[in-house]
């Protein structure tokens, strides 16, 4: 049996019987005017983050949502997409697909606004989707790709900047560690289908998304997630995982390289009332301004005692220098 066919095997009986512990998700579920939440999708919300973020999801967004689990992710997209068929939900185990359609009939009695045939739930995995290519403005997908090895990441990866249209986002959720993870957990098929053994260093898993061809990286989120600890696991050392949110925008990649933000912000405080460092980026006299790496690195560069460049927060929501 293959790592996917275990993960498969889990996410099937987690469908037929919920499994509220599977996954402990580390944001607050959206509360939003007139959407109630299913309580069977509270106990199927089967990821470690939150991928709806309302400042994607202007203009009636067409949104693809890989792994669909209860339903929870797809239902709150439809609340910015209220049109039919405006967010797809694919997924490779044909009982979460049955769950989340039932799930969506006892939406639609909570929710006057909310028809299923918002949803187009379609069988497919995430290395083929069965979605046209530059064909959706939002992708997402919420403890899934954590799930992959490398090969099989980097085909999901490429998948989603095929079906996303020209400066359309990818907005992921995964587990990362920054510590070595022994090669024992790594191989271990049930761990990995936790979304936990699979979990990688965050300067790797950013790396991934650029050679995919992403131009612009957002880390809008880092928080604690887990430890395999060595009572319970096979470890000699204790292990600290972290959850991280982020948003990869299919824009050209730069000559120079891709733009990532950190959550890194940049304040000029000299004598005269901006500075401007000639490649585009004018710093107002004490203005903080977020920065990516790329553009905070060359800052720091330039030995200037008036300019401030601070370190990462791992918490980027908008307006940078980019």
């Amino acid at each position: 049996m293959t790592y996917l066919d275990t993960t498969h095997a889990l996410y099937k009986a987690a469908a037929i019987n919920p499994d509220i512990g599977l996954c402990c998700t580390t944001t607050p579920v959206w509360q939003l005017p007139e959407l109630r939440m299913p309580s069977i999708m509270l106990e199927m919300n089967y990821g470690c983050g939150s991928t709806v973020h309302p400042r994607d999801l202007v203009n009636n967004p067409r949104i693809l949502y890989v792994g669909v689990g209860g339903g929870m992710e797809l239902l709150q997209f439809a609340y910015f997409s209220r049109q039919e068929g405006g967010v797809i939900g694919v997924d490779v185990v044909n009982e979460m697909l049955d769950a989340s359609a039932r799930n969506f009939m006892e939406a639609e009695k909570q929710n006057r606004w909310f028809k299923s045939e918002f949803v187009d739930l379609r069988k497919g995995d995430a290395l083929h989707l069965p979605v046209a290519s530059e064909s959706v403005d939002v992708a997402a997908q919420n403890c899934l790709f954590n799930i992959f090895k490398i090969d099989d990441l980097k085909m999901a990866l490429a998948e989603m900047y095929r079906v996303l249209k020209p400066h359309g986002r990818l907005v992921l959720s995964d587990p990362i560690c920054d510590q070595e993870m022994p090669q024992n957990l790594k191989d271990d098929a049930k761990l990995r289908a936790l979304c936990l053994s699979g979990s990688l260093p965050l300067k790797e898993y950013i790396s991934l998304i650029t050679d995919a061809g992403f131009g612009t990286v957002e880390i809008r989120a880092k928080r604690p997630y887990r430890i395999l600890d060595s009572e319970h696991y096979d470890t000699v050392d204790n292990i600290y995982i972290e959850s991280v949110e982020v948003c990869a925008i299919k824009d050209p990649m730069p000559k120079d390289g891709p733009c990532v933000f950190t959550g890194k912000t940049a304040i000029y405080y000299g004598s005269e009332e901006s500075f401007d460092d000639d490649n585009g980026h004018n710093l107002l006299n004490n203005q903080p301004m977020a920065v990516c790496d790329k553009t905070a690195g060359a800052l720091s560069s330039l030995g200037r005692h008036d300019i401030f460049v601070s370190e990462s927060t791992y918490f980027y929501d908008g307006g940078g220098c980019c």
